[in-house]
């Protein structure tokens, strides 16, 4: 790089240094600056670190000068995000599924460099990656984008839906069957990636988990079917009453429980629901839900308490369902 290029660069390496050396309790003083830009083959003087400091100060950025004892020197006081912000979207890349192992650790690489190296210790969490279930499709990534894309573009899109064999093996549904939908949506629930589609063969609103599809493509000039169908649709109550994404008939459940165990149904479901006092101890609950072995395994996971009460059909749908359970164990036995 030309001398005069490295001295228009100088700022930049300054700032640099500043991001990712410094701190409240880390400084970096005239003299090391003065190195870190020797390093760089840029010559400057004492009296320019401070013309260049103030020159970033001017510009917005926070640096303040310490005079401590043990880290005299300039130091970046404040950044674009907080640790406890930081520490949020790290848990949240760690307990994502969809993002495989090794996105979760560039990502908090990349995290890393936003605080100063007294936080940046605070979120390096790798070892806690390789304890969680994580996807294996790196193509996630480009997946999401390819779904972004044909969205903006208004365009239906195919690929092949993927399940695993007993070998561990992830292979398309169906005998290779070529799926082909109106994508309109993507959502996150039960810590999975899912797509919002309307599948014009059976006239339905859909939805697929994005890490199981392969190939997607956009179909020529198709334009997207079912922006009525999807207007009408409501994503987050979509996500709410269906449990693990397992679609059932939808319904409307009335649940006894005990008062005080009301508030994991508003957890749940929210603070809408029709609730009901029945006596001093017990209260009860109607919800939509998509009724599925799923939630009546939430359900039974509740414990004895809770107990289905309406519709009849529902409630010895659920009686059966208990009873089949149980049966096999005791044919077993």
């Amino acid at each position: 790089m030309p001398k005069e290029a490295k001295q228009k660069a100088k700022l930049l390496y300054i700032w640099e240094a500043l991001l990712k050396y410094t701190d409240e309790n880390n400084a970096l003083s005239s003299a090391q600056l003065i190195d870190y830009l020797a390093e760089r083959d840029i010559s400057v003087e004492r009296k320019t670190i401070f013309s260049d400091i103030a020159t970033l100060k001017d510009f917005g950025a926070d640096i303040c000068l310490s005079k401590s004892k043990d880290h005299k020197g300039y130091y970046v006081a404040s950044r674009d995000f907080e640790l406890p912000e930081l520490k949020i979207i790290t848990e949240a890349i760690l307990s994502s599924r969809y993002i495989t192992a090794k996105k979760s650790k560039e990502l908090i690489s990349k995290l890393e460099t936003l605080v100063g190296p007294s936080e940046r210790k605070q979120l390096e969490r790798e070892v806690f990656v390789s304890g969680r279930v994580k996807s294996e499709n790196e193509s996630i990534y480009y997946n999401v984008d390819i779904l972004h894309n044909a969205m903006l573009s208004n365009r239906q899109i195919t690929f092949y839906y993927l399940d695993w064999t007993i070998d561990k093996e992830l292979v398309p549904r169906h005998g290779g069957k070529l799926y082909r939908v109106s994508p309109w949506a993507l959502t996150v629930d039960d810590e999975n990636y899912y797509l919002i589609a309307y599948d014009a063969a059976y006239s339905q609103i859909r939805h697929y988990r994005v890490d199981k599809m392969k190939d997607i493509k956009e179909v020529g000039r198709s334009k997207r079917l079912g922006k009525e169908e999807f207007d009408r649709f409501d994503v987050g109550l979509y996500t709410t009453q269906n449990f693990g994404m397992f679609r059932g008939e939808k319904d409307v459940v009335t649940i006894t429980m005990p008062e005080d165990k009301i508030g994991i149904f508003f957890d749940r479901f929210g603070k809408d629901i029709d609730v009901r006092r029945i006596d001093n101890n017990r209260v009860s609950a109607r919800v939509n839900v998509y009724v599925s072995n799923l939630f009546f395994g939430w359900l039974a996971g509740l414990g004895k308490d809770f107990m289905i009460t309406m519709p009849k059909d529902i409630k010895a749908q659920y009686i059966d369902h208990l009873r089949s359970i149980t049966s096999t164990y005791s044919e077993k036995e």
